[in-house]
């Protein structure tokens, strides 16, 4: 019997728990590695042989090369093993986020400081399931 996982519903949320820590093992543990300037030199370098060296999915490792973060989340990796990869492209937290919501870095910043994203138009799985 499986657990009860109503936090799954949430909206427009993955949650990082412990199916998603197994499913993203490799991923994140990539992602670690990246804390090593000589490890990120030789992703730079060549990175589908640097990720082909890691346990991961092929989904994982083209999500990588895409920049694809919410791909990656969704592929069971973590916001902050997956900043990373950012770190290692000279890019933000934040540029990260926008381009995770399509927007700009300061279209980003801006939504923030301005009190975040509106809730309207959010809604749980099963209601959009339902067609409500």
């Amino acid at each position: 019997m499986g657990l009860d996982k109503p936090y799954l519903d949430v909206p427009g949320t993955t949650v990082f728990d412990a199916d998603q820590s197994r499913i993203g093992y490799g991923l994140n543990q990539f992602c670690m590695s990246l804390m090593d300037a000589g490890n990120r030199e030789r992703f730079r370098a060549d990175e589908r042989a640097y990720l082909d060296a890691w346990d991961m999915t092929e989904d994982q490792k083209q999500g990588v090369l895409d920049r694809d973060l919410n791909r990656l989340i969704a592929l069971g990796g973590n916001i902050y093993f997956l900043a990373k990869i950012g770190a290692t492209d000279g890019r933000s937290f934040q540029q990260m986020a926008g381009s995770m919501t399509g927007m700009t870095e300061d279209a980003y910043r801006d939504m923030m400081i301005n009190g975040g994203r509106s809730p309207d138009g959010n809604r749980y799985r099963h209601e959009q399931e339902d067609g409500r």
